[in-house]
């Protein structure tokens, strides 16, 4: 069994941070369970673009207001509290908190390592890489 606080995370190397965001990763492929959860907070006013080639990711919106659209679509989905989105394409993506900062409990498959970071592109690199 795995039991761990939110608290337990933050200022760990599980607690990770770039503009406009802050994952506190809650389980890696490290614990085995097939996928990872993270606690993520898109801060109020950023607007992100990214890309996952190599994860699956659901976003269920637990605080705050913002909106997500695939990139080159026009249209705005609106994200509140008890909203699911899920990247089932591995889907470019533009995420923006609109009204307050914007909390996301993900998941990913496969489960990140916990090493990954943001290319300039928006996206992780392969697993193997």
């Amino acid at each position: 069994m795995i039991v761990t606080a939110l608290s337990e995370t933050l200022g760990t190397d599980r607690d990770v941070s770039g503009p406009g965001w802050n994952s506190r990763r809650l389980l890696l492929a490290s614990d085995g369970m097939g996928f990872s959860l993270t606690d993520t907070v898109i801060k109020n006013g950023a607007e992100l673009e990214l890309e996952y080639t190599h994860h699956l990711e659901a976003c269920y919106c637990i605080e705050g207001k913002g909106q997500i659209r695939a990139s080159g679509e026009e249209t705005w989905h609106s994200l509140e509290p008890f909203t699911l989105y899920a990247l089932d394409q591995h889907d470019r993506h533009l995420v923006r908190a609109t009204e307050a900062d914007l909390r996301l409990v993900c998941v990913f498959n496969p489960p990140l390592s916990g090493r990954e970071v943001h290319r300039e592109d928006g996206s992780y690199a392969s697993i193997a890489s």
